[in-house]
């Protein structure tokens, strides 16, 4: 089995800032993704932080808002800040986990059809094998043309689309039987 990473996208105080926030999930989130993270911890599986960072406002490094959620209370292997909407573009997220011979990824975090989701794609396209926990995900209803989707059917819209072409769809139950010891 390949070594894995998890990546933790986005789950930082920014959020708390957004006019669209709404907690209706954040305490199963919350309980799902630190269950999560503790499973990686006990299995040697490194955690990595991924931050977005604009240059104004509530995702600005002097805002003082890209800071862990305060439930997160792990140590990452490394953290890296993203200014576009995946992970690995101007980071050097690749360089690093083909350093350290990752080739299977789990993603967790915020926004799940956004940044989360499209990590996914970009990971899978890089040749990496991915985990998509989707229970350890956020996210907030959206509307366009009068339609409102909520976060169950975003998750569901997320899920359809990332199932067999670029991730693997898991529990976190399920994630962390899958996993192996790392050295």
């Amino acid at each position: 089995m390949a070594r894995s990473a998890l990546l933790n996208i986005d789950t930082q105080c920014s959020f708390f800032q957004r006019d669209f926030w709404e907690d209706s999930n954040f305490a199963d989130f919350s309980r799902n993704m630190n269950t999560l993270i503790a499973g990686c911890s006990e299995h040697r599986i490194p955690v990595v932080d991924i931050f977005h960072v604009d240059d104004s406002g509530p995702f600005s490094i002097e805002s003082g808002f890209v800071t862990p959620m305060p439930f997160l209370t792990h140590k990452p292997a490394t953290t890296f800040h993203k200014h576009v909407h995946n992970a690995f573009t101007d980071t050097g997220l690749d360089n690093w986990l083909r350093r350290q011979n990752i080739g299977h990824v789990i993603i967790c975090g915020m926004r799940t059809e956004q940044c989360c989701e499209t990590t996914a794609r970009v990971a899978s396209d890089l040749g990496y094998k991915v985990t998509f926990v989707s229970e350890a995900t956020l996210t907030f209803a959206m509307t366009w043309q009068g339609v409102t989707l909520g976060s169950d059917a975003l998750h569901h819209r997320t899920e359809t689309v990332l199932t067999g072409r670029f991730a693997t769809i898991s529990t976190v139950e399920e994630c962390l039987a899958g996993l192996t010891m790392q050295e």
